[in-house]
């Protein structure tokens, strides 16, 4: 009995180590993401740089961390005029794991929207 508690034991210590490996990267990609998406907003609300060259630096940043999304997904809008108005950022994307038996797919929605005080 004591060998069945022991092999059960190190099975589940080695299942949880196995997801562990598998979504801690992902989720601290997001996290990492979330945080430049998050940073960006609140900086170029206040500069004149083109929507197309925000979402092109936001490309580029999840190509760094390797997260699956086009160019296509990442919204970037103004509202109002530069330096006073808001500027959204929204970029949904999704990632496929492929666990033993049982594949996943993990859906993320890296937004945010700034506003200027003024």
């Amino acid at each position: 009995m004591g060998t069945i508690k022991l092999i059960l034991g190190l099975g589940v210590i080695v299942a949880v180590v196995y997801l562990a490996a598998e979504l801690v990267p992902v989720y601290y990609a997001n996290y990492e993401f979330r945080d430049t998406i998050s940073t960006e907003a609140t900086l170029e609300t206040y500069t004149s740089k083109p929507e197309a060259e925000i979402q092109q630096m936001i490309f580029k940043k999840a190509q760094d961390l390797q997260i699956p999304i086009s160019k296509d997904q990442i919204k970037v809008q103004r509202h109002g005029t530069t330096g006073v108005g808001s500027l959204s950022i929204d970029a949904p994307y999704d990632v496929h794991l492929d666990f033993p038996g049982y594949p996943v797919d993990l859906h993320f929605t890296a937004s945010t929207e700034n506003k200027s005080p003024f």
